[in-house]
Order: C-alpha cells, then sequence, then structure tokens
C-alpha cells in the first residue's frame, strides 16, 4: 500500500496562505534579522514580535534556503522580527538555543535533528515561558520534550515510500547516501527504504566536504558494479552524485530526498529520476506562523499531532508545476 501522505490540517491552510516555493536567501552565518512588511501584503497589526529560527544547517546546504524563505515570508506577515541562526554541530545548535532565551525572544523553531543534545536546553526554554515549535527534525521526540506543534515529515515514512517507488522502478540494487552521521531522520530515510526496498545498501559520507562525497560515490560505484541506483538524502548530495556516476563509468541512476534549484532542473533534463519533496518552504512558514498565532492570539496547531508536509514525489511529469 502506498503511504505517501499530503498536506494535512494547519500545513494544507499554510498552502492557501503562501505565495510561491523559490528560495532567495542563504543559510548559516551570524544571525540575520528580517523586517516585517516584505512578502508586499497586508502586515498584521498586532504588536511586534521577535521569533528565533534554529536550524541544524550545514554551510551552503541550499535545502535551508527554502526553509528560511518561508519563514522570512511568515514573519513579514505576521509583524514579526525573524532571527535565524543555523549550526550542524547538536551541542553548537543548543547553545543558540540558550542565547535566544538570554535575549528574550518571544518565540522559538527549532529542528532537532539530534534530540539529546537539544532536551535539556529546549526544555530550559519552555522552563522559562518562551513556546518552542519543532521543524524539520525531531517527529519521535518533539512531544517527550513539551514542544507546542511539530511541522515535518515522518521520515520513516518517506523513506518507505522511496522504497516502493524503487521496486516499482525495476531497481535492483541501491546505495543509499547519508551525508551526516548520528542524524536520526537521515537514518530512519534508509530504514524505511531498506524495509520495502531490502536491497539498500548504506554509505556514509562527510556532508561539508563535496569532494568526500564524490569520491567515497565513485569508489563504491567502481567496487559494487550491480548499484543500479544512488539514492541522496539532500539535493546537493545529488548532483554530486551524477558526477560521482559519471566518474565511475556506472550505469546507476540517481533518485534523491529534497529539493534545490539544479535538482529540479536536473529532474527536468531527466538526469536525476525523482525527488522526495517534504516542502521546506512551507515548514519554515507553519513554524513562524504558528508561534504568532500561539503568543497573539492565544491558538495551537495541531491538536497534539504532527503536521505532516510531505512526501511528495517530483518527477519530470510535474516539476514545472514548482515554483
Amino acid at each position: 500500500m502506498n503511504r505517501t501522505r499530503t498536506l494535512s490540517g494547519a500545513a494544507a491552510l499554510a498552502a492557501v496562505a503562501v505565495v510561491g516555493l523559490s528560495a532567495c536567501s542563504s543559510s548559516g552565518g551570524k544571525p540575520t534579522e528580517t523586517a516585517a512588511g516584505g512578502g508586499g501584503g497586508a502586515v498584521a497589526n498586532t504588536p511586534k514580535m521577535t521569533v528565533a529560527m534554529i536550524t541544524h544547517a550545514a554551510p551552503g546546504d541550499t535545502f535551508w534556503d527554502q526553509v528560511r524563505k518561508g519563514a522570512e515570508d511568515a514573519a513579514a506577515k505576521d509583524n514579526v522580527t525573524l532571527q535565524y541562526t543555523a549550526d550542524p554541530d547538536g551541542a553548537k545548535q543548543a547553545t543558540l538555543v540558550k542565547q535566544a532565551v538570554d535575549k528574550k525572544v518571544d518565540g522559538i523553531a527549532v529542528t532537532l535533528a539530534k534530540p539529546d543534545a537539544m532536551k535539556s536546553d529546549v526544555e530550559a526554554a519552555l522552563k522559562a515561558g518562551v513556546p518552542v515549535v519543532a521543524l524539520n527534525g525531531g517527529l519521535e521526540d518533539w512531544k517527550a520534550m513539551g514542544v507546542l506543534a511539530y511541522f515535518g515529515q515522518d521520515e520513516k515514512i518517506a523513506g518507505e515510500a522511496a522504497g516502493e517507488q524503487l521496486t516499482k522502478d525495476g531497481a535492483k540494487k541501491t546505495l543509499c547516501v547519508i551525508q551526516e552521521q548520528g542524524h536520526v531522520g537521515l537514518e530512519a530515510r534508509c530504514a524505511g527504504t531498506a524495509e520495502k526496498f531490502p536491497a539498500t545498501e548504506k554509505i556514509y559520507v562527510k556532508g561539508t566536504d563535496m569532494t568526500n562525497v564524490q569520491s567515497t560515490i565513485t569508489a563504491k560505484l567502481q567496487q559494487d558494479k550491480t548499484i543500479d541506483r544512488v539514492l541522496t538524502l539532500g539535493a546537493p548530495f545529488a548532483m554530486t552524485a551524477l558526477k560521482s556516476v559519471s566518474e565511475a563509468g556506472s550505469a546507476a541512476k540517481v533518485v534523491t530526498f529534497d529539493l534545490n534549484t539544479e535538482a529540479k532542473a536536473a529532474i527536468k533534463d531527466g538526469k536525476i529520476e525523482w525527488a522526495v519533496d517534504q516542502q521546506p518552504y512551507v515548514q519554515g512558514y507553519m513554524a513562524v506562523d504558528s508561534l504568532w498565532l500561539n503568543v497573539q492570539k492565544g491558538a495551537s496547531i495541531g491538536g497534539g499531532q504532527a503536521v505532516l508536509t510531505g512526501p511528495a514525489f517530483v518527477t519530470k511529469a510535474n516539476v514545472d508545476k514548482l515554483k
């Protein structure tokens, strides 16, 4: 049975409210504040508030541009000052949460890719009276921490959907490329894929070093000629995997999780077969908007259940529908 999910509940409402899915900002670096009013539409007349968004984005990973753009558009609509920071190291990301509390922000949106490292500081934020929502990572842990809401994808279900699609495609053996060890969401993607497509082998690469990513995948493809699919867990790694396939003289096809501008073009050109899209723009938008609703209107989102924004498949047949 195909368990692919579409937008549910509040996320569906967000999809109506937002305009466009294009990414235009950079991720990482020093804290960046986004002033309200940049969205071009009506701005809420509620009191000014500040939201900190703290992700585990690695420098140069363009996936996070889409998350951030959604957050910026919601902030512009809601009269919110957005402070965006990121660090792929769990302990350092936790420190950013503590710093946001010290700055007395009105709300925190945070990814929980490494929940053990984040737990104490997230709970401290809640104890200090700062509302916290989670996005993108931490589906299995957000409730236990007392976080108000979660916006993202069930990575295990997304992996299962990928495995079902590989079976439908007639694949023989898949290499699942994990770019960050210890990331629970990435592990869940590969585990879900393997559950539905047992001929799946994991390989670890250093995601912050594309030279390492390319050489590691190339070496594996040269060693094992039976691999006919390379499944990457992020769009930038799919583009690098294409180089590895060529360098190795392999006939393997590349499929991926997540999208960026380059990956969308590669799907359109038939270089990448498909992508599993979790709609990161919606994740960023809903995270900020839900905090505004909570602080200014006393509202809650999701009814204690995760708001799922994916998975959805993007292929050559529908890629032009994405904005």
